[in-house]
Parts: C-alpha cells; structure tokens; sequence
C-alpha cells in the first residue's frame, strides 16, 4: 500500500482565507495536497500554546496519534515526555507538530508500518509547518530527526554532526536539531539506547538553560 507522488497540489490549495492558529487546524482537516491522505485516519495537526517560545518539529505521525488525532502520543511521545520533565521542561508550555501531517505507512500482517515520506509529499505538506512556525513565532526552534531538520535546514543538512548545537536561522531566535524519540528507541541494544536518551535529555537541558538566560 504505498501513496502515489503528486506535485501539482499542495496543502496551500486547502488554506483558510483568514490564518490563525484555529483556521488552519480545521481546514488541515480536509487537506488533500498530497496522496497521503488516503493512508493516513485523519490530518494529526500540530498542538500545544501558540504563545510558546519552544516549538518542537518531528518528522510524521505514527501509528498511535494517526489513530488519536494528536501529535507524539505513542512510545516515542512518551520518551519525549519523560526527557522534558527530566530537563525541566514543561511540555504543556511548548508546542509540537509534525513535518508531514498525515501517517504513511506500508502493511506487515496486521501492522501499519512507518514509512518515511518523500520529498514531494514533505514539500507538498510544507505550507502547513510555515503557518505554524508564523503563528506560534517561537524564541527556540528544535528539529527532531533527520526529516525535520532537513526540511527546514536543507537536505546537506547532517543531525549526527550538527545534534545539539545552536543554530543560526530566519525562522526563530534559536535552532536546534536533535535525535527523534522514536529513533532512541530503535536503537540497536539497551547500552546505545540509554547513551542516546541521555544525550537527547542534555540537550533538552540546554533549551531549558537557554529560556532561562
């Protein structure tokens, strides 16, 4: 089951007249700018204070928020969870969302498999992630895995040489890229697992330090 290419469409098709953070959560909901509408449950927005000076950008939703309607809310979101709290940060002060919106995934017996979305469907789900990144106007923007940071950073763009390190960039005061939660949690065996998280938690530390300087 895999979603066809399109590049003739994109999420700018479906945007509201009037943008703000409520018109384009609803109207996301119809969104059809790229194929994988017809894999994903429904459009998984992104959620959180749009007053928040921290925004957090993951690459798609999983299986779990596909099924919930709402961004990190399996295992890796409670990974992420758990390092927040860990760092100090409160995730109810920050907001999260997803480069792609909707869940593209290939079958294996009855599981629904992640796959990782193309350039045509990053590109055409892109208007969304700008809106948010203009609405929200974060002080820290942090990239969460590969996808993300080469969405917004360009695709030379390489988080194991650049993870943890302050950024310059247009879109907010800070920026950052880091490992996915979820990527953790692939790791090949407990010791690299436990390395990766405490790295992970380190530079969610940073950000912390970061707000309060």
């Amino acid at each position: 089951m895999a979603a066809g290419r399109s590049l003739d469409r994109s999420a700018l098709d479906f945007f509201p007249e009037r943008v703000n953070y409520r018109s384009l959560r609803e109207a996301s909901k119809t969104c059809m700018g790229c194929d994988l509408y017809k894999l994903g449950t429904q459009t998984v927005f992104g959620e959180g204070k749009t007053s928040s000076q921290v925004m957090f950008v993951g690459e798609q939703p999983g299986d779990e928020e596909d099924k919930l309607g709402r961004p990190f809310v399996g295992p890796a979101g409670s990974l992420f969870d758990k390092a927040l709290e860990e760092a100090g940060l409160d995730r109810d002060k920050t907001y999260v969302t997803n480069v792609v919106k909707h869940f593209k995934w290939t079958p294996r017996g009855k599981r629904r498999i992640h796959e990782k979305p193309n350039a045509a469907e990053i590109r055409a789900c892109g208007p969304w992630l700008s809106a948010e990144i203009k609405v929200v106007k974060p002080r820290i923007l942090v990239c969460l895995g590969a996808t993300a940071a080469q969405a917004l950073l360009g695709k030379d763009f390489r988080v194991t040489r650049m993870r943890g390190q302050w950024i310059e960039s247009d879109l907010s005061e800070r920026m950052m890229a880091t490992l996915h939660p979820s990527a953790i949690l692939r790791a090949p065996d407990p010791e690299i697992r436990e390395r990766q998280y405490r790295e992970f938690v380190g530079d969610m530390t940073s950000i912390t330090r970061a707000l309060a300087g």
